[in-house]
């Protein structure tokens, strides 16, 4: 466990301490001498607590709830509504997604996110305030938490203005209540964020990550934001700043890549053992959100996000629910853009990244057994006639001889098997039908499977939650490199080193096992967790082999380097076929965007790396079903929530219907 983690338990107060006198003196009558006082903040052992709830607030409460994931992932071509559909207005931009948008038992509203970010950017004011004016007799106390204090001001307010635009600034903390403020433009918020992040750089030690932010760690969101600034939404106003920002992102993009080398193996990164496995610990990983077996330090629900985007495996036939195949709430379904985006045959991220195939472990029929393969996902590509249908079962066929078999295993039928393009059908959809049933069925995402929770319903995580890892800081430097050839300073082809060495690390290598499979679900605490009855549904396989329909092998793939920027890989040109896309910018900003999805994908970039670029609208309209009817570019933005409308003033009164609508974002 990280040593800070023992702070997490306190709930800071920081501000006037009021003293009701009594009538009567005597009446415990007694002097306080313990208690901390705002002096208290400006020693050592205060900044330090100060810095560790600032910590918890900013990186922490983020991960237990669901408004992360529906800001961040819902609503854009990597997912859609899975089973449950708690929280579609965030991917369907319909009429109930506005500024009223408030919590209804699961639904999270639009002021969730604002309310967290505006907490810790006044955490992060109070810790800068107290760390200046520290009586510290340690420097490097004093340094260390006023960068940590920088860094998680600028790392909110990144958040802030990548989603709603203009925001208040506020860089001071409040020590009366306060109800006037305004929305300052997004060339002032960058600046500061900028100003905020390279103090951060010059304070923050070199050592100490991915639990505690580093030099490192700031150096890569100061580039991110170089990069935003330099996007299109910014576009009309930001032709000043660009091709600075740009040569500035790459070059501490190339200081993080000399420091922090990529895994050999994309599956490390993922490969959670148990609680503080080795795996939270890679060089590869800059800073990550520290989360415990100890509930108490985590405000009792820990890190959720395990929940997400699993489906529905466990009212399949045969099928139980288990600590292995995690608590399903089915929120985020895959989309097909998906399952066309990874060259399958070569590109083990994918299958790294997606489980699709599940053990039976429930009430077993014959001639199964517990054990057997219960349920597999085949990811082929259009025209496969192997297969009749998209859901193969005895519902659907009637007879198990009719059943696919596990010819990589047993040979015995497999209960249920669902197929992306069955009968030699070419047109995308065919498993989104099931999601209109009670089996929310879709290949889940695994990065954040969490089998080392205490019961079989607990939604509490203790998975750490990576913030920051260099193989983003490659694909940031690839875009600014493309951007930078836009503006004429280089080629297009600067861009394929850093994209090239992502891609290289994810391609299978000589020796090993395609079909091999694990995930963060298999970490029993103790098998005495199970449900009586019940084994385990995680297997230690994937659907390659049945997906590609090749012989079984283990030589080395294909490389997946691209040589030359007129010539892209076939899964890239398919997109850009579907965008309609033309110039050469357009198509190597497609590719990096593609390779930011193969690399990162679910990992809470992809709705501002959309928004950003100003290409949420079409690719959600191409390849999110529910979205595609909804989304307008007004969607680039996220309402300014109407709590914060309705409860603020102008001139010591409340706003006026029209002082609101000037104060929000257009068409909302």
């Amino acid at each position: 466990m990280n040593k800070h983690n023992i702070f997490k338990k306190l709930i800071i107060f920081a501000g006037v301490l009021l003293i009701i006198p009594s009538c009567k003196k005597e009446f415990l009558d007694e002097e306080l001498t313990t208690a901390p006082n705002n002096e208290f903040y400006k020693t050592d052992a205060g900044i330090q607590q100060l810095a560790v709830g600032t910590y918890y607030q900013v990186f922490e409460v983020p991960t237990n709830g669901e408004w992360y994931y529906c800001a961040t992932n819902y609503g854009t071509d990597e997912f859609h509504i899975g089973g449950d559909p708690s929280n579609s207005p965030w991917n369907n931009y319909d009429a109930t997604f506005n500024p009223g948008l408030s919590n209804n038992g699961n639904l999270q509203g639009v002021n969730n996110q604002w309310d967290a970010l505006y907490i810790g950017i006044g955490d992060a004011n109070l810790l800068i305030q107290n760390a200046t004016n520290s009586t510290s007799t340690s420097d490097a106390i004093k340094k260390t938490s006023l960068g940590e204090g920088y860094f998680m001001r600028a790392y909110c307010y990144l958040r802030l203005v990548s989603q709603f635009g203009a925001v208040p600034l506020k860089l001071t903390p409040s020590t009366t209540v306060e109800l006037e403020f305004t929305r300052q433009d997004p060339k002032d918020i960058y600046a500061q964020i900028v100003k905020d992040l390279q103090q951060a750089s010059t304070l923050l030690p070199t050592a100490g990550g991915p639990s505690r932010i580093t030099k490192d760690a700031a150096d890569h969101f100061l580039a991110k934001t170089y990069l935003y600034r330099a996007s299109e939404i910014n576009s009309s106003w930001n032709s000043s700043t660009i091709a600075a920002d740009l040569a500035a992102a790459v070059t501490l993009c190339d200081g993080i890549i000399s420091r922090h080398p990529l895994a050999a193996d994309f599956k490390s990164i993922w490969n959670f053992t148990g609680i503080n496995s080795a795996n939270e610990t890679l060089p590869e990983i800059l800073l990550s959100a520290q989360l415990t077996n100890d509930v108490t330090t985590n405000l009792g629900t820990g890190n959720t996000q395990h929940l997400y985007f699993v489906s529905r495996y466990d009212i399949q036939d045969q099928m139980a629910r288990d600590l292995t195949g995690d608590r399903p709430f089915s929120r985020m379904a895959t989309t097909y853009y998906d399952y066309r985006l990874y060259d399958m045959v070569n590109d083990s991220r994918f299958w790294k990244s997606f489980k699709t195939k599940s053990a039976v472990n429930g009430t077993t029929t014959a001639p199964n057994i517990k054990g057997d393969l219960g349920i597999m996902f085949v990811i082929n590509q259009p025209g496969d006639t192997r297969f009749p249908l998209s859901k193969i079962s005895k519902g659907t066929i009637g007879t198990t001889n009719s059943l696919v078999n596990d010819v990589n295993g047993t040979g015995r039928p497999i209960p249920t098997t669902y197929v992306a393009y069955p009968n030699g059908r070419t047109t995308d959809g065919a498993l989104n039908t099931d999601l209109t049933t009670a089996y929310q069925a879709f290949p889940s995402l695994s990065k954040y499977l969490d089998g080392s929770r205490n019961a079989l319903n607990d939604v509490q995580g203790h998975r750490d939650f990576i913030l920051a890892r260099s193989a983003e800081t490659y694909l940031i430097a690839a875009e600014a490199k493309i951007r930078l050839a836009k503006a004429g300073t280089g080629s297009y082809a600067d861009a394929l080193p850093y994209i090239n060495a992502v891609r290289t690390r994810g391609q299978f290598v000589n020796g090993e096992s395609r079909s091999a499979y694990n995930d963060g679900g298999n970490t029993l605490l103790s098998a005495s967790l199970q449900p009586a009855g019940v084994s385990n549904s995680f297997y230690a396989g994937n659907s390659y082999y049945e997906s590609n329909n090749i012989p079984v092998t283990t030589a080395a793939s294909a490389s997946l380097a691209i040589a030359d920027v007129n010539n892209l890989p076939a899964q890239d040109q398919f997109i850009i076929n579907a965008l309609a896309l033309s110039s050469q910018y357009d198509k190597m900003l497609c590719l990096v965007l593609d390779e930011r999805s193969r690399e990162l994908m679910g990992e809470y970039h992809r709705w501002a790396d959309l928004s950003r670029t100003k290409t949420l609208v079409s690719r959600a309209k191409a390849f999110n079903v529910e979205a595609a009817t909804t989304i307008a570019d007004k969607h680039l933005l996220r309402p300014i929530p109407q709590t914060f409308l309705d409860g603020i003033q102008a001139s010591g009164a409340a706003l006026t219907p029209a002082q609101k609508q000037t104060m929000q974002n257009p068409g909302y």
